[in-house]
């Protein structure tokens, strides 16, 4: 079995750029909402220094003099761009995983594709793609996929490659694990790298040269996973690949709030955004947390920082429980007299939905199955005609002035350097002149 992973290079500035190519070659950066602070940097801006969650205000005075372009995020387009390259892959493998918005595992296995030469069909497949859809894409193929992770990389980072590596025999093996540092491992966490590398332990080749029990006893079964899977030996499953244990959707407001009722629309909103990635995910939550605080940058106003836990009867991840359970969590840590300029929804505690057990404090089962079906519907529609669509009641905004219809999620969010939803959008669509 060869497992190939494929990896979108820089996917939000790339997908910015199929559509502006006058920003090839030039340091972009993608912003959070509200313009916030920068989330995705192309090659050009990271050598320029600009660390990821640098705020955007902060830019032009510790990077004077250099001509940066920053976008408001589009999430929209970038979906819509990784929709596209992911159906391109699955056209091309017997089997895919879709692992993330800009990564996709495929296995090879015992089919025909075998037959050919790994590297010559790794390279024109991210031709294909690039001539296709407009995105660069880097190819890693292994026998394990913690080293199709590292072959990646290595895609990612020399173009000698074209675009390709393939790491399958033992030599190839040692010398990919000798050249990658032990902190860009594939499972490997910060405070883990940090504890192997104060041991001693710099390269992925050094962490396979530790015996077998002493990285059980130190990072668990999951560490050993991993120390086998750079070994050569296959042994995480699908469903076994990290997923979130943790989701979090949280804005800073473009002008302060000071009522529950002003509150009660965004958060709905984060709650309702945050089930929709529990149920991408196939998990459910136990918990949903609610948090609110004021700007800390207004010495001149009362400053406050509230959050508030609710523990579900049974986990969840349709749209009304977990909003339910999040305006619950906002009653409980409202307090009047501030000016809120952030809030948040997490969902923790996740589980597998086939994992799901009930509870008698819970709702009926047939209650529980309405909700699921409701949500699932909402995200098929929502997928075929656009973000929010449907959506839950109390997510609703405050009607458009102008089209008399209610505001949506991604408009009434700070977007002033957004580009425009080229593939997703009749209004938006490129003009030959």
């Amino acid at each position: 079995m060869l497992y190939a992973l494929a990896d979108c290079d820089n996917c939000f500035v790339s997908c910015e750029r199929v559509f502006n190519p006058s920003l090839e070659g030039k340091a972009v950066v993608v912003l959070s909402n509200n313009d916030g602070c920068v989330v995705a940097r192309s090659q050009e801006a990271k050598a320029l220094g600009i660390p990821e969650g640098l705020p955007f205000y902060q830019m032009a005075e510790r990077f004077p003099g250099k001509e940066i372009h920053a976008l408001s995020s589009n999430y929209t387009l970038y979906g819509d761009m990784s929709a596209r390259v992911m159906s391109l892959l699955r056209a091309s493998a017997p089997d895919i995983f879709v692992y993330s918005i800009d990564e996709a595992f495929m296995m090879l296995g015992d089919s025909k594709y075998i037959a050919f030469d790994a590297k010559a069909w790794g390279e024109e497949l991210a031709a294909k793609v690039r001539r296709w859809t407009g995105m660069p894409v880097s190819l890693g193929i292994a026998p394990t996929k913690t080293l199709a992770k590292v072959a990646s990389k290595f895609a990612k980072r020399y173009p000698g490659y074209h675009k390709c590596c393939v790491i399958d025999t033992d030599d190839k093996r040692l010398k990919a694990l000798a050249l990658f540092p032990v902190a860009d491992v594939w499972g490997i966490g910060r405070r883990t790298a940090a504890r192997l590398e104060a041991a001693g332990i710099h390269t992925a080749l050094d962490f396979t040269r530790l015996d077998a029990e002493s990285v059980r006893r130190a990072l668990t079964i999951t560490g050993l996973r991993t120390w086998q899977e750079l070994h050569g030996q296959d042994c995480i499953a699908l469903e076994h690949l990290p997923r979130k244990q943790t989701i979090c959707t949280s804005r800073s407001f473009p002008k302060m709030l000071t009522t529950k009722a002003e509150l009660t629309v965004p958060i709905s909103s984060f709650a309702a955004c945050c089930a929709h990635k529990l149920r991408q995910q196939h998990s459910m939550a136990q918990y949903v947390t609610v948090f609110i605080s004021t700007n800390p940058f207004r010495e001149d106003l009362g400053q406050q920082s509230l959050t508030h836990t609710i523990a579900l009867p049974a986990p969840a991840s349709s749209d009304p429980e977990i909003a339910a359970a999040a305006l619950k969590g906002l009653d409980a840590c409202f307090r009047s007299g501030f000016q809120w300029k952030r809030a948040g929804v997490i969902v923790s505690g996740t589980v597998p939905e086939d994992e799901l057990q009930t509870s008698f404090l819970d709702i009926s089962p047939e209650q529980k199955m309405k909700f699921t079906k409701m949500s699932a519907l909402s995200d098929k529609i929502n997928q075929r005609h656009g973000d929010e669509s449907l959506m839950i009641a109390s997510a609703l905004r405050p009607k458009d002035p102008e089209t008399g219809k209610g505001t949506t999620f991604r408009n009434s969010i700070l977007h002033t350097r957004r580009s425009p939803f080229y593939t997703t959008d009749i209004r938006d669509i490129i003009e030959v002149m």
